[in-house]
């Protein structure tokens, strides 16, 4: 049996400055921005290339807003996503260059943490 990830929730104070923030910013696709009623709200977004999106919006969970770290995307050149994202206005940490890989770090406006990892060369 496979198991994938396929939508991750996150939970923001704003819904339209996240949604700004991911799609205009980052660069995310808006995949859906639906009202199911006065309570709910689901803004799924996915990252270009990826299978895995998330989810913004209200009534969808009951966590702080800003509590999610740990998120973690590959990419294929660190060097490239800096620029690219500098560049939008996401405030990055430079380039950080470990032994398992190359990283960009960034939060969205409520704090929920991002790493950008460039898988180090193998073999």
């Amino acid at each position: 049996m496979d198991y994938k990830i396929e939508l991750i929730i996150l939970p923001v104070s704003d819904v339209d400055r996240a949604k700004a923030f991911y799609a205009d910013q980052v660069g995310f696709v808006v995949d859906h921005d639906h009202r199911v009623d006065e309570n709910v709200r689901f803004v799924q977004l996915t990252p270009p290339g990826s299978a895995c999106s998330i989810a913004v919006g209200e009534g969808l969970v009951d966590t702080p807003p800003g509590s999610v770290h740990g998120l973690q995307i590959v990419i294929d050149d660190a060097d490239a996503a800096h620029a690219e994202l500098s560049s939008r206005g996401v405030p990055v940490s430079e380039v950080q260059d470990l032994a398992w890989g190359r990283f960009v770090y960034f939060a969205d406006p409520d704090g929920n943490q991002w790493a950008l990892q460039q898988l180090p060369q193998r073999g």
